[in-house]
């Protein structure tokens, strides 16, 4: 009797595997209210199911990047067994222009919805004035 090999690991099939996974890992641009006024512009981003920890704002060369993981929540003694689509990943970019004082962007996430406070430069805002007669 000889030794036969009747199973061998296919690494090309646990790399398509990996590979589907992540295909199914959706990333959802996240819908966005903006409201601008003389002194800010305010961003309020819908991210629901993303904590403080899985949340990355990042402003570099002009752009400010929102990009959130969210994590389903399971209950208590709960396994999960089988799942086709994950919580999706979240991602957002805009181009912020020089107006803006970048430094002092004010982030704030409640209940799944950021806002954030991009304040304009001093020098940016609008001034008033005053004409003398005469």
């Amino acid at each position: 009797m000889s030794d036969t090999q009747v199973t061998r690991r296919d690494e090309s099939a646990v790399n398509r595997n990996a590979a589907r996974a992540q295909e199914r890992r959706a990333t959802v641009t996240p819908p966005v209210d903006i409201v601008e006024d003389s002194k800010a512009v305010t961003l309020w981003a819908d991210l629901p199911g993303v904590s403080k920890d899985k949340l990355d704002i990042r402003v570099h060369d002009g752009s400010l990047t929102i990009e959130g993981e969210s994590a389903v929540p399971a209950g208590l003694n709960v396994r999960l067994s089988h799942a086709e689509v994950r919580a999706p990943l979240f991602a957002r970019r805009f181009t912020i222009s020089d107006d803006f004082d970048t430094s002092k962007i004010e982030a704030n996430l409640k209940d799944g919805v950021l806002k954030l406070v991009i304040p304009r430069r001093e020098q940016a805002q609008p001034r008033r004035i005053d004409v003398n007669v005469g």
